[in-house]
C-alpha cells in the first residue's frame, strides 16, 4: 500500500515551504510528493505569496530529494503545449534520476485562465486526447527517428522527439468521475487511474468502468494501478482532530464522511474499505503545509499499520 503526500500550493505556499514538506515526505517513508497544477487560489485563502509553477517546483525538488516519486495531480492540459510538456517532464525525470510521474487532465478552472491570460478552449477533452498521443508518442519514438502527428488541434513534423526521460516509461496518471470518455482515455494511455475525492461507492462504480474499458482496449484490468485522492485530517484524539479541521476551515463530520479523517485507527479502517475495491495507492491531500507533525503522526500510526 502506497501513501503519497498531495499538496495544493495555489492556496498559499512558497517553494521553501514545499521543499520542507517534500523532505518530510522522504524522511517519513511516504512514497511520493505530488502537487496540484493551478495558478489561482480557491475558497477563502488569500493565496499569498502567490502561485508557483508545478514543473518548476518539481525540477527543484528533483535535485533536493533522493528517493520519493514526484508528480502532478493533475497537470492542466490547457497550460502547456504537448511538445513543450514532453520536454519539461523528460528533463525533470532526468534531473530526478527517473522518479517523475505525469498526472494530466483537461483543465477546468476557467477563472485562473482569465486571471493570467491563458486560453480556455471549449474542446478541452478532445485536445487532451491529442496531447496524450503526442506526449507518449514523443517519448516512445526510438532515438534517431522522427515523430510526426497530424491532428485537429496539434501538428508536429520531423520532430527529433528529444529529450528522452530517464525512465523507459514515465507513468501516466489519468483520473476523474466521467462515466465514458475518462475510462476510455485511461484504458488507452494510463498506467494509473485516480479518483479525486470520491466516496467508496463512487469509487467502486468508476473503477469498474475503467476495468471494463481496459478489457475493451485489449489490456488486462489489473495492468493499471487504481488510486484515490482524499483530504487527510488525522489526530491522536478528538481535540487534535478538531484543531486540524479548524486550521483548514473544514468541519470534522464532513471530513470523516468524505475524506481520511479521524483517529489513526479510523483512517486505517477507511483505507481498508477502499482497498477492498482494488485501490492500492492513496494521495493524502495535506492542506496545512506548516503542520509537519501531522505527517509524522500519519507516518508513525497509519503508514506503519499498512505494510
Amino acid at each position: 500500500m502506497d501513501l503519497r503526500i498531495f499538496t495544493e500550493p495555489q492556496q498559499g505556499a512558497t517553494y521553501d515551504t514545499l521543499l520542507s514538506v517534500a523532505k518530510a515526505t522522504e524522511e517519513l517513508n511516504f512514497d511520493a510528493f505530488f502537487r496540484s497544477d493551478h495558478y489561482l487560489r480557491m475558497g477563502p485563502s488569500d493565496g499569498l505569496p502567490g502561485p508557483t509553477d508545478a514543473w518548476i517546483t518539481l525540477a527543484g525538488l528533483a535535485r533536493e530529494t533522493r528517493r520519493i516519486r514526484l508528480g502532478t495531480l493533475m497537470t492542466a492540459g490547457t497550460f502547456r503545449l504537448p511538445g513543450v510538456l514532453a520536454i519539461q517532464v523528460a528533463q525533470v525525470d532526468q534531473m530526478s534520476g527517473g522518479r517523475v510521474e505525469l498526472g494530466i487532465g483537461a483543465g477546468w478552472y476557467e477563472e485562473e485562465h482569465t486571471a493570467y491570460g491563458i486560453p480556455f478552449p471549449k474542446e478541452k477533452f478532445a485536445r487532451l486526447e491529442e496531447q496524450l498521443e503526442i506526449v507518449t508518442g514523443l517519448w516512445a519514438t526510438p532515438v534517431g527517428q522522427n515523430f510526426d502527428f497530424n491532428g485537429k488541434y496539434y501538428r508536429l513534423k520531423d520532430s527529433p522527439a528529444l529529450p528522452k526521460p530517464a525512465q523507459s516509461k514515465v507513468p501516466v496518471l489519468i483520473g476523474g468521475h466521467g462515466a465514458k470518455r475518462t475510462p476510455q482515455l485511461a484504458a488507452r494511455f494510463a498506467d494509473e487511474f485516480n479518483i479525486p475525492f470520491g466516496s467508496v461507492e463512487d469509487s467502486a462504480k468508476q473503477f469498474a468502468r475503467v476495468r471494463e474499458a481496459a478489457e475493451v482496449y485489449g489490456r488486462k484490468a489489473d495492468d493499471l494501478v487504481y488510486s484515490n485522492a482524499l483530504v487527510a485530517c488525522v489526530g491522536k484524539d478528538e481535540a487534535e482532530i478538531a484543531k486540524r479541521a479548524a486550521a483548514i476551515g473544514r468541519e470534522v463530520d464532513d471530513l470523516k464522511a468524505n475524506g481520511l479523517a479521524g483517529s489513526p485507527a479510523e483512517v486505517v479502517d477507511k483505507i481498508g474499505r477502499y482497498a477492498e475495491l482494488g485501490a492500492s495507492r492513496f494521495y493524502l491531500q495535506i492542506l496545512d503545509l506548516d503542520d509537519l507533525d501531522h505527517l509524522e503522526l500519519i507516518s508513525s500510526q497509519v503508514l506503519s499499520q499498512l505494510g
